[in-house]
């Protein structure tokens, strides 16, 4: 396990309120650390990078399919994007180098979800 997988681990999946996480370097464009079992394929790693530097409006407005699931868009902003459908949450947040991805189940607190990704957003900054 990588410093960034233990990361993940212990500032957000020990929350119980956070389901999967993955880290995106935005100029390699690829995931660099997720998870265990937790799979972000290459396009949905692009379209999360995209969705800050080109979409956003686009994102607000129509919401965003992740790993082939629908999401509507609660809240977005030039560092975090906040989504939802019927089965749960998607969290994600841009740092300088990085993005942070996450999932959440129906019945968790999406604002736990929301101040953790956020806060390990900033530790990356």
């Amino acid at each position: 396990m990588n410093q960034l997988e233990a990361l993940l681990n212990d500032s957000l999946i020990r929350t119980e309120h956070v389901e999967n996480a993955a880290v995106i370097d935005i100029k390699e464009r690829k995931v660099c650390a997720s998870t265990f079992g937790f799979n972000v394929p290459p396009e949905n790693a692009l379209n999360l990078i995209y969705a800050f530097y080109k979409n956003l409006l686009q994102v607000r407005r129509g919401g965003l399919c992740f790993k082939e699931k629908y999401y509507k868009c609660v809240r977005a902003d030039e560092h975090s994007i906040y989504l939802q459908n019927p089965d749960g949450g998607l969290i994600v947040v841009k740092t300088k180098t990085f993005i942070l991805v996450a999932t959440y189940r129906v019945g968790m607190y999406p604002s736990v979800c929301v101040e953790a990704v956020e806060k390990l957003g900033k530790k990356n900054a």
